[in-house]
């Protein structure tokens, strides 16, 4: 089975602290997996290191569809294939959803298939009445993760991060995201959820969940990882990895 993602021992620190200590993960093509643990586990270190923010001195491997992303900048990793979905989408007064997609065809000629995409991805998921409405000002929490799922069924990349993607929504918009997930479910694409809570994965068929504790990766199971850290919380694996 062909990986979209392929992360061995990655590692990253600010300064003297050490926030990743050697995460090895797999996520094949066609399939979803989640990343789930407690405050201050390095979740969104993760994350931001995998999308190559600066703050970070890192060392490991991580490759995208067998390209190894570590040492290029934000843009070529997205030409790479990674897209990262924001726990809070940045608002962008003065460009509308057009213009920004217009600037992702713009950006690859190459790619014949975009506006087939762009078309399907609009009726799959109502946007009409958004494109023309500068980018996320003034919608709902609901309405700007709809704006980041049409973003990634726009650009089809190889791997998709979704940061907290339920984070500050009530359930029925948890539940849209949730069904806005499985519509891009693709065999050509993997896609990683981070997230605290296992509500989001109760309306959508995870193939694995990674448990991450202290910087490492503690447990990798099923669907039944997330009922049982529901049940008994994360206290047990802190004190075993303490």
């Amino acid at each position: 089975m062909r990986n979209a993602l392929e992360v061995r021992g990655l590692t990253a620190s600010i300064g003297d602290l050490e926030i990743l200590r050697g995460i090895d993960l797999d996520v094949p093509f066609g399939e979803v997996h989640a990343v789930m643990g407690p405050n201050g586990s390095g979740k969104s270190t993760l994350c931001h290191v995998l999308m190559g923010k600066p703050d970070y001195v890192v060392d490991g491997s991580a490759n995208v569809d067998g390209i190894d992303v570590m040492d290029l900048t934000v843009d070529e990793r997205a030409r790479a294939g990674l897209f990262e979905a924001f726990q809070y989408p940045t608002e962008i007064p003065g460009v509308t959803l057009d213009d920004l997609t217009s600037a992702m065809a713009d950006s690859n000629p190459s790619d014949h298939g975009f506006a087939g995409r762009e078309a399907a991805t609009t009726e799959l998921l109502s946007m009409d009445p958004f494109r023309e409405r500068f980018v996320n000002v003034g919608l709902s929490g609901g309405e700007k993760k709809r704006s980041e799922m049409y973003l990634l069924g726009v650009a089809n990349p190889r791997m998709a991060i979704l940061d907290e993607i339920d984070s500050g929504l009530d359930i029925d918009a948890v539940r849209e995201v949730a069904d806005m997930v499985e519509a891009m479910r693709s065999d050509d694409m993997g896609i990683l959820i981070i997230t605290h809570y296992s509500r989001i994965l109760r309306y959508m068929s995870v193939d694995k969940i990674h448990v991450m504790v202290k910087g490492k990766i503690v447990q990798t199971g099923g669907p039944e990882v997330a009922e049982e850290l529901e049940a008994g919380g994360y206290a047990d694996l802190q004190a075993a990895n303490a």
